[in-house]
């Protein structure tokens, strides 16, 4: 279904406070909901307030063994590049610049799935596995709130924080995202504030710790808000921290520099339990096609990005944060 059809079952079912989950791609023109009671065979979520989940299957005896491909230097400088000079042209001042990386692994779908330590993760058989790190946005008592993450640094690194909460580029970065979010509030939200601003949170990988960066945003909604969930969905996509400022204009940025379609990789994933909603962007993200998998990372380019760090980071996204030993 599309976004508006979409818009109008959340709703319904909003004002009949029935629980659902909610997918949306990243352009929002494939859109999924299901009620809770009519998730189909083989989805498992797994978020902080509710999991759905099947029969756990049995571990692998053989080591992890994780093989990453990822795009070479010189095609990503070129997607690099165009990206700059959009950005040069003031097309855009903060793009979210991705790309497709092919892996294996030595697990299923469902062994990665059931291992994996991740706030929230999404298995759709056969079509993709997130484990993502980042709220979208919350809903509880008549307030929401959102929590963008920018900012990657390995922990490994000596005095880690400090480098990346005094690094200039990632700075501006974070408060772009932080302002354009807090004007995206502002639309279905009253006294929107930012109670906290570029803190650390750690996010444990097969290959180390990773710091990432948050803020949180809040506002308040009109009582009965349930019945517009949809309303004030749709007008919150797609969602900022992973598209960039200004989104119409970046995102015509995004399509005219990314080598494919995202599809399901950036878009949004929401939980309604009849009463309130969590959320989160579907990031950290494995897609399973006839070729084997691909996962997909990227990151914010502003005018003063480097195109080695940049690749550095992508690169360092691209990783399962199994929980086994």
């Amino acid at each position: 279904m599309n976004l508006y059809q979409l818009q109008f079952e959340m709703n319904r079912l909003g004002t009949a406070r029935t629980p659902f989950l909610a997918i949306t791609d990243f352009s929002s023109k494939r859109c999924r909901i299901w009620r809770l009671d009519q998730i189909p065979a083989g989805v498992q979520f797994r978020f902080p307030s509710h999991c759905h989940e099947q029969e756990v299957p049995a571990p692998s005896d053989e080591p992890l063994e994780f093989h990453a491909d990822p795009v070479d230097f010189e095609t990503y400088t070129k997607a690099f590049g165009n990206v700059a000079a959009h950005l040069h042209r003031g097309d855009s001042y903060l793009v979210n610049l991705t790309m497709p990386t092919p892996i294996a692994i030595n697990r299923t779908a469902e062994q990665i799935y059931h291992t994996v330590n991740a706030r929230y993760k999404l298995l759709v058989p056969d079509e993709f596995l997130y484990f993502s790190p980042e709220p979208f946005i919350k809903i509880s008592d008549d307030r929401i709130r959102s929590f963008p993450m920018k900012g990657t640094i390995s922990a490994a690194i000596p005095d880690a924080e400090s480098i990346i909460l005094a690094d200039v580029k990632e700075t501006a970065e974070h408060t772009t995202i932080v302002d354009l979010i807090r004007n995206d509030l502002s639309i279905v939200a009253k006294r929107v504030t930012v109670p906290r601003f570029r803190y650390i949170e750690p996010v444990a990988t097969h290959r180390g710790t990773l710091l990432q960066v948050s803020s949180e945003i809040c506002g308040e909604l009109e009582p009965n808000w349930q019945s517009k969930i949809g309303d004030i969905f749709a007008r919150l996509l797609p969602a900022g921290s992973i598209s960039g400022a200004p989104k119409p204009a970046t995102v015509r940025v995004i399509h005219d520099s990314e080598p494919d379609d995202r599809g399901y990789y950036t878009g949004v994933t929401l939980f309604f339990d009849g009463e309130s909603v969590e959320s989160c962007v579907n990031i950290r993200f494995i897609e399973f096609g006839s070729a084997g998998m691909t996962y997909r990372s990227g990151g914010g380019i502003t005018a003063k990005s480097d195109c080695r760090n940049e690749y550095e980071e992508l690169l360092a996204k691209v990783y399962i944060p199994l929980s086994e030993k």
